[in-house]
């Protein structure tokens, strides 16, 4: 039996903070330990909601399909803010995970998937953060691409299409060219499973 079984956690007040695109909330919370002690405990949670990243592999030039994009808070943590990601996007509340998936590939790349596979989830930082990530794999090729690409522009989205060897794009994250961490756990991925990438992947 794990100690934590004996623990207790109450929720004494969660108050709204801030509400536009995502939420900031201040949960108050007594929690017992597993020693039996109780103490009254205050967090800030930011909430975003879920969202989606898929990895996008051509079997038959082993290539990858990343945008690169804008990304704000890492302009003004004074790195380079055009970064190399995977596509991905917010679950929108009437939507499910494979229906944002479909979408947000066809508008950041121009590709139309069929039968993506479910890899994993995970929160990617717990700590603060409600967003929990799923990512996915599916396999394209020169017959998946149906437009440009390159965002919506009524939603100010400016992406360029990055096509490139997986060795490749492993290699970026060595030199830290490629940082982002969804991005850098679904190339792994790849990297170890380069043969349940041979063929279509299963239907989720």
């Amino acid at each position: 039996m794990s100690k934590f079984e004996r623990t207790k956690i109450a929720i004494v007040e969660d108050k709204l903070l801030y509400k536009k695109w995502s939420e900031l909330r201040r949960v108050t919370f007594d929690y017992t330990s597993s020693e039996n002690r109780t103490v009254r405990l205050e967090w800030d949670v930011f909430d975003r909601g879920n969202a989606v990243a898929v990895l996008l592999f051509d079997p038959s030039r082993q290539a990858v399909v990343l945008v690169r994009q804008f990304r704000i808070p890492v302009y003004l943590g004074g790195d380079q803010a055009f970064l190399l990601e995977v596509p991905a996007g917010k679950i929108e509340k009437d939507d499910d995970a494979v229906e944002t998936l479909h979408r947000e590939v066809l508008e950041e790349t121009g590709y139309r998937i069929s039968n993506p596979r479910h890899l994993f989830s995970v929160y990617m930082s717990p700590g603060a953060v409600t967003e929990k990530l799923h990512f996915y794999a599916a396999i394209v090729d020169a017959d998946c691409k149906v437009a440009l690409g390159g965002g919506l522009e009524e939603e100010n989205e400016d992406l360029e299409l990055v096509e490139l060897p997986l060795a490749d794009a492993l290699a970026m994250i060595d030199s830290g060219e490629i940082c982002d961490a969804k991005t850098i756990m679904l190339l792994q991925w790849a990297a170890l499973n380069l043969d349940q990438l041979s063929g279509n992947a299963d239907e989720v």
